[in-house]
């Protein structure tokens, strides 16, 4: 059942690791939770849970610090000044487009009790679920477009992230070909990226597009939805 039009009726509050951590392996698509999240945000509707905005720290810390420049100095004082928002996972009983007014929240949220965070970053995965549409959809900005080289499927079925410190056994896993998009919200708008902001019209041009694990152009979706 689809609770149509009443995505302002949604509400957004923090809740415990436990609870969202369920949830994510639940509705999430690969399953898994991000060990590293520290903050959640559950969306609730009609006094239910139906979605989940997980963040913490980044996992690749040494390679994202310098993607932002801001007024402060000194290493510690930078990493406490951005987070990762590393799952996101909703169920279809929430209105079409309820993700970003989440996300929109959340970030609001952030900067009101946690002023100290001035930007966000995260990653969509364009090899297993889809290029981004939700960041583009609340104001982030594209960053980077990657060939995905560390998603495999391993002999038993499973799907993972292949690391150096990696605990799976990666004989005879096949690695699954796609892309993975890189994004940046600034909450404080004094801040400047230190990379090239891509327009979304690239996503297209690398051949990186899709929505909900299928792949599919920006002018397919414009046209699907005519």
């Amino acid at each position: 059942m689809y609770a149509m039009g009443r995505a302002k009726e949604i509400k957004v509050k923090v809740i415990p690791s436990k609870i969202a951590n369920q949830f994510v392996k639940k509705n999430h698509y690969s399953g898994k939770v991000v060990n590293l999240s520290n903050l959640h945000f559950g969306c609730f509707l009609d006094n239910k849970l139906h979605g989940v905005m997980s963040f913490g720290p980044p996992m690749d810390k040494r390679n994202v610090l310098n993607l932002v420049e801001t007024k402060s100095i000194g290493i510690n004082k930078k990493w406490n000044e951005m987070l990762e928002l590393n799952r996101m996972a909703f169920n279809d009983y929430l209105p079409r487009n309820s993700e970003s007014r989440c996300i929109s929240i959340a970030i609001k949220l952030i900067k009101k009790n946690a002023p100290q965070i001035k930007w966000l970053l995260s990653y969509s995965d364009a090899t297993q679920c889809g290029d981004g549409t939700i960041y583009r959809a609340s104001g982030f900005k594209l960053t980077q477009i990657n060939k995905n080289g560390t998603i495999y499927k391993l002999a038993n079925g499973d799907i993972v992230a292949k690391r150096g410190d990696s605990k799976y056994n990666f004989e005879g896993a096949k690695a699954l070909k796609g892309f993975q998009n890189r994004y940046i919200y600034l909450i404080d708008k004094s801040c400047k990226l230190n990379v090239n902001e891509i327009p979304f019209n690239e996503i297209d041009n690398f051949g990186a597009g899709m929505y909900k694990g299928e792949k599919i152009t920006f002018k397919e979706r414009n046209r699907a939805q005519q």
